[in-house]
C-alpha cells in the first residue's frame, strides 16, 4: 500500500488512506489488519490506532481471550467504509491504522500491565486515540492510567454483564474482575461521571452494589433496558457523562450469549447486538478519547458470531470518534 504523497498541493494533513478496496481485492484476501486498514508504518500520521493486547492471564473462569485480537481482525473483513446509520465515513474523516499488538508477559500480571501501559502511552504520545482489542478486562487498568495522564480523571462508560469492581480474586489485586476498583482507588476515573451499562446476573451479596456506588459508579442494568428501552439508557448515559472526556470499555459479555457465545464468563439475559450498537451510535457528540473491546474468546465462538459483533462495536466506536464536519 502506498502512503499519501508528501508533495500535496494544499496545506493541512494528507488525505486518509483507507482499507483495501473490496471491489478489487476480495475480502478473503489481502492484509490481515483490522478491516484491511493500513499498518502504522504505511502512513504518515495516525488519528486512531487499532491495537491488540493478547493477554488473558487475569481471567477467573474460561481462558482464551489472548486470541481475541486476531479473531476480531479476521471477523472485521466485511466492514465497509461508509456507515449509513450515522452518515460517517470513519476511515475517510480520520486516519485509522492497525498498530499491531502490544506484546506482554503471560506469566507475570504486574509486568504485563507495565508493558501495556508503555505501549499505549507511546501510541497516545504519537497523537492517536486508541481502539484496543483485548485480551481480558485486566488491560483496562493500564489503559486508564494512560488516559488519566492525558486528560485527568476520566468518565468511564463501561458495558459489561459484571461490575468489575471487586477487591481481589484468590488474593490477587489485579484481575479482570477488579480493574475499575483499582482505577477508582488510583483516582483515574471521574466518580461523578462514570456508569455501568448492561449489568445483570447474580452477585456475591447486596454489598457489591453499595461498594460499587462508593467507587463512583451508577448502573443501568439489563432489566432497566428491557423496561425502559435503549433511548432512555442513552439519555441516562448522556446525563451522567455530560461534557467530560469519556473512555468506553466494552466487555463483549454485555451481549447475551445468543449474540456473543465466545467469551469467558457468559451471563444469560444480556443486550442484543442491535441494542448495543444503537447506544454506541449516540456517542458521536461525546468527547470520546479512547475505547476498548475485551473478553472475546474465540475457542467458544460459533461462525464468528462474537468476533463479528466485536468488529462492529469497534467500527461504531471509530465512527463516534470521527470529527464532525464544520
Amino acid at each position: 500500500m502506498t502512503p499519501p504523497s508528501p508533495d500535496r498541493p494544499t496545506g493541512g494533513p494528507p488525505p486518509s488512506v483507507g482499507p483495501v478496496d473490496a471491489t478489487v481485492v476480495p475480502r478473503f484476501a489481502g492484509p490481515g489488519t483490522f478491516a484491511r486498514l493500513p499498518r502504522r508504518d504505511e502512513v504518515t500520521r495516525m488519528d486512531v490506532a487499532v491495537v491488540g493486547v493478547p493477554f488473558d492471564s487475569g481471567v477467573s473462569y474460561r481462558p482464551g481471550a489472548r486470541f481475541g485480537p486476531s479473531h476480531v481482525r479476521e471477523s472485521s473483513r466485511l466492514l465497509r467504509p461508509y456507515n449509513p446509520a450515522v452518515d460517517v465515513s470513519p476511515f475517510v474523516a480520520q486516519q485509522v491504522v492497525d498498530a499491531g499488538d502490544i506484546a506482554c508477559n503471560p506469566f507475570d500480571i504486574p509486568d504485563a500491565i507495565e508493558a501495556i501501559e508503555r505501549g499505549a502511552r507511546e501510541l497516545v504520545d504519537a497523537g492517536a486515540r486508541l481502539v484496543t482489542l483485548g485480551g481480558d478486562h485486566t488491560i483496562a487498568l493500564p489503559l486508564l492510567r494512560v488516559m488519566a495522564r492525558e486528560h485527568g480523571p476520566i468518565s468511564v462508560v463501561h458495558f459489561d454483564a459484571h461490575l468489575d469492581t471487586w477487591d481481589t480474586y484468590f488474593g490477587v489485586a489485579t484481575t479482570h474482575g477488579t480493574p475499575f476498583r483499582r482505577a477508582s482507588e488510583e483516582g483515574l476515573i471521574d466518580p461523578e461521571g462514570s456508569i455501568h451499562v448492561g449489568i445483570r446476573g447474580p452477585l456475591y451479596s447486596p454489598q457489591d452494589m453499595t461498594d460499587d456506588a462508593a467507587l463512583g459508579f451508577t448502573a443501568i442494568t439489563c432489566p432497566d433496558v428491557e423496561r425502559d428501552g435503549s433511548a432512555t439508557a442513552i439519555e441516562r448515559i448522556r446525563a451522567r457523562v455530560e461534557d467530560r472526556p469519556v473512555y468506553v470499555s466494552v466487555d463483549i459479555d454485555v451481549l447475551d450469549p445468543a449474540h456473543a457465545p465466545g467469551t469467558g464468563t457468559p451471563e444469560a439475559g444480556g443486550l442484543t447486538s442491535r441494542e448495543l450498537l444503537t447506544m454506541l451510535r449516540a456517542f458521536g457528540d461525546l468527547d470520546l478519547v479512547s475505547a476498548d473491546i475485551v473478553e472475546v474468546s474465540p475457542a467458544y465462538d460459533h461462525a464468528q458470531l462474537t468476533g463479528i459483533a466485536a468488529a462492529h462495536v469497534a467500527y461504531e466506536l471509530m465512527s463516534a470518534m470521527a470529527p464532525v464536519p464544520s
